[in-house]
């Protein structure tokens, strides 16, 4: 006999929501936690009782500046958002890419991204009611750029959204293919640069050149992943459309007023950077030494590596019971065998690697 609730929920929930599956986030309680790309080190204690001593003067009790605009115009300085062009601020980048997609969910638009990158771009597309094609990157992740200039003529995609560098796989795609890309593309190009600080190169200065670029940034990696703020760059006009159905008092009075704080001590959080971009190099080479492991060159906060001769999953539940938690990326297709480890504080990665030497024999 049908069940009667299961019946409800087939006829009002679309079909292509149903066959989604929800974004999981593993339970790291107890674990040394290196899967999901944070920056492993607390605020500075010397900046923490002034940012707490700043948070005591917010007036929660008064909804926030519902366009952060003090916080804005700093991110504007800090960010070198190029004369003429405009931000928009929101939740987190997810909520900033469910905004683009929203507002440019006509019937039939199709939203497009190379293959594998960050998985929300295909999830909040398809939430939303557009089309996600992907487009698979070539064998050593790069684009493919023909199979992307054809897939632009034959979908006339709405947004194509570059991860630069790219989630999962570290690395930082041609901006000569990317330009190329930006200048065919019949819609809007989104280059999403959530990794900047570990990346050493932006499109940000070439805004101005091209009136269908959008540039997206976060704060999430610096050590405000708690905070949730996202960061959107572009010409007015297109940031006057996104505003119309972005939420009111999207950015809480205490991300506003911790941003703020945080971009007047920017030196202490680029230190941070600095040293994660060392380890992550020291990381790189231990991993290089190991035998039946291929790690890939990487420009993010995290190193995406291959397990030769042996189940990658295997190796990811070992380490799982040897107290490190990492990204288990195994599935049929390109990252068959990958498996993906933030990279942590000294005593983190050496923990992991400790792990993963036992994991293997």
């Amino acid at each position: 006999m049908p069940d009667p609730l299961q019946s409800k929920i087939d006829a009002l929930i679309r079909s292509e929501v149903r066959a989604l599956k929800a974004y999981h986030v593993p339970d790291a309680r107890g674990l040394v936690k290196l899967d999901a790309m944070e920056n492993p080190y607390p605020w500075p204690e010397e900046l923490r009782a002034q940012w707490l001593e700043r948070l005591r003067e917010v007036s929660v009790n008064r909804y926030p500046d519902p366009h952060a605009r003090v916080l804005a115009e700093r991110l504007r300085a800090q960010l070198r958002v190029p004369t003429g062009m405009e931000l928009m601020l929101g939740n987190g980048s997810d909520e900033l890419i469910q905004i683009i997609l929203l507002a440019l969910a006509k019937p039939g638009a199709v939203a497009l991204a190379p293959v594998p990158t960050f998985v929300m771009y295909g999830l909040l597309a398809t939430a939303v009611g557009m089309r996600f094609v992907g487009v698979p990157l070539a064998a050593n992740f790069a684009l493919d750029e023909a199979a992307l200039q054809a897939a632009l003529r034959q979908h006339q995609p709405a947004v194509v959204f570059l991860a630069y560098p790219n989630n999962p796989t570290g690395n930082l795609f041609d901006p000569a293919a990317i330009e190329r890309l930006i200048a065919a593309a019949p819609g809007l190009v989104v280059l999403d640069e959530a990794y900047h600080a570990f990346a050493g190169d932006s499109f940000m200065d070439r805004l101005t050149r091209y009136d269908n670029l959008l540039v997206m940034r976060t704060l999430s990696k610096q050590g405000l992943a708690g905070l949730r703020l996202g960061i959107l760059a572009g010409r007015k006009e297109w940031l006057g459309e996104f505003d119309k159905i972005r939420l009111p008092y999207n950015i809480n009075s205490l991300t506003q007023a911790s941003a703020e704080f945080a971009l007047e001590h920017i030196d202490s959080f680029d230190a941070q950077a600095r040293r994660i971009r060392e380890d992550r190099e020291r990381l790189y080479q231990a991993l290089a030494a190991l035998p039946d492991i291929e790690p890939y060159l990487s420009r993010a906060n995290f190193i995406l590596f291959r397990v030769r001769g042996r189940s990658a999953t295997a190796v990811f539940q070992a380490l799982r019971e040897h107290g490190v938690l990492i990204k288990n990326l195994d599935a049929p297709g390109p990252l068959a065998g990958c498996l993906r480890v933030t990279v942590g504080a000294p005593a983190e990665n050496e923990a992991f690697l400790a792990a993963l030497g036992r994991a293997l024999r």
